[in-house]
């Protein structure tokens, strides 16, 4: 496929360069040397303005204070009601009338609440508050790896850039020789054709790779929610790695301390505390009330209970309610740990696969593909190798130097996704 690929694009190349008769000029880059003026962003610093910044982070903030403010209203005390009438008397025309004059009516009520109802109803609000800091957790987590994600990706594509030019500037000096050669016979058009074609897939090669970077760019830019204006230059290596523990120390760090099971565990506790408030309302709660009541002629107080009888409402519907959040939230509890067991294993293997693929890469086939370009090109200048020769060399040396790229951003990705389960801890970041 990749051989497949690149003679596509040689082909697409070659008649760009020959379909208006003349060499395609340079790309301009946006690339490494502009970008290398302006300050530095390591990734200490782009996790920092991340948390700083990321509406993500803002909202679950948001909704922790929201739910602790939801214990406060669980605690809370009912309020009494006070009532105040005023009025006038006036007298009937009866055999005995009342003496008429002012009236007036005071009352005061207060509902006494149920110990069991306020104790589940203050644990239900507690629970759930914990279970919303337990979500900005995993919020937090998903913004750092997110951003980690960008980061090196952007480094990724930055450095396929200056492999890119590298090749770019190697076609254009074989060019160079190959139109001197012909010019003074020693070489057919053929060559120079091989080379021109060459040069425009490099050209073609450079500008895709800016292209990708700038996309890159773009996506770190909104994963820290950075100003349109900011010019980010990240920095940073590539080449780090660690030696992972085994996976079943790392399956039981994570079922143990993953703040999305803790969660969802927090949300099962809540929803059986507010199934005990259910229950504890069929209990009708009562209510005290007291009055005084002047009159013209008389003067009364009155003092005395109100109860709610259950007789048609049970609590049914709000009961079952109650009981099936509590099977939804350990149906969600059972999925969020298959979910979080695979992604682990995916991640470990991930990584131990891009691990070994760098490391081969790196002791192997990268000096070899680095010396046989060296030695085609050697080759070339004594005139005993031809320009398709150093092509072919140039274009293994890139593949090799692709595959390497993609294995260490494997492993950073996988090492990443291990740092966000909880597996293994950052590297690199401040806590």
């Amino acid at each position: 496929m990749k051989f497949f690929r690149t003679a596509v694009l040689g082909a697409f190349a070659s008649s760009c360069a020959t379909t208006h008769g003349q060499q395609l000029p340079s790309a301009p880059p946006e690339s490494v040397s502009t970008v290398a003026s302006t300050t530095p962003l390591t990734l200490d610093e782009a996790v920092a303005i991340a948390r700083a910044n990321s509406p993500r982070l803002r909202e679950a903030a948001s909704a922790t204070r929201q739910a602790l403010a939801g214990v406060q209203t669980a605690r809370a005390y009912s309020n009494p009601s006070v009532e105040v009438f005023e009025g006038r008397q006036y007298a009937r025309p009866i055999s005995t009338p009342g003496i008429p004059g002012l009236l007036q009516h005071y009352a005061a009520y207060q509902p006494i609440e149920i110990p069991k109802e306020r104790n589940a109803r203050k644990r239900a609000a507690t629970l759930s508050g914990e279970a919303s800091r337990f979500a900005e957790q995993s919020v937090s987590l998903s913004v750092v790896a997110d951003t980690k994600h960008a980061f090196y990706d952007a480094l990724r594509r930055r450095e396929e850039i200056e492999h890119a030019q590298e090749n770019l500037q190697l076609v254009e000096g074989l060019q160079r020789r190959v139109a001197v050669e012909v010019n003074v016979g020693e070489k057919g058009r053929l060559e120079l054709t091989r080379a021109t074609a060459e040069r425009a897939r490099a050209q073609f090669a450079v500008a895709s790779a800016q292209l990708q970077y700038a996309q890159a760019i773009a996506r770190l830019r909104a994963v820290i929610a950075a100003s349109a204006d900011t010019t980010l230059d990240p920095q940073g290596d590539m080449e780090q790695r660690t030696d992972l523990p085994p996976l079943p120390e790392m399956r039981g760090l994570v079922l143990r301390t993953h703040p999305a099971l803790q969660q969802t565990q927090k949300d099962k506790e809540a929803a059986q505390a507010n199934l005990e408030r259910q229950r504890a309302l069929r209990i009708p709660q009562p209510t005290a009330f007291a009055e005084f009541e002047n009159q013209p002629d008389l003067r009364f107080w009155r003092a005395g209970v109100t109860i709610a009888l259950p007789i048609f409402d049970r609590r049914r519907g709000p009961i079952a309610e109650a009981s099936a959040s509590i099977d939804r939230n350990a149906a969600v509890l059972a999925q969020r740990t298959l979910e979080l067991t695979s992604a682990l294993e995916r991640a470990y293997e991930q990584y131990q696969l891009a691990d070994q693929q760098a490391n081969s890469l790196q002791s192997g086939p990268l000096h070899a593909a680095e010396s046989a370009v060296q030695g085609a090109q050697a080759a070339y200048r004594f005139g005993e190798r031809g320009i398709v020769e150093v092509l072919d060399a140039q274009r293994v040396l890139q593949s090799v130097r692709g595959d390497l790229l993609d294995a260490q951003y494997a492993r950073q990705s996988a090492r990443v996704d291990l740092e966000e389960l909880g597996a293994v801890a950052p590297i690199g970041v401040t806590p």
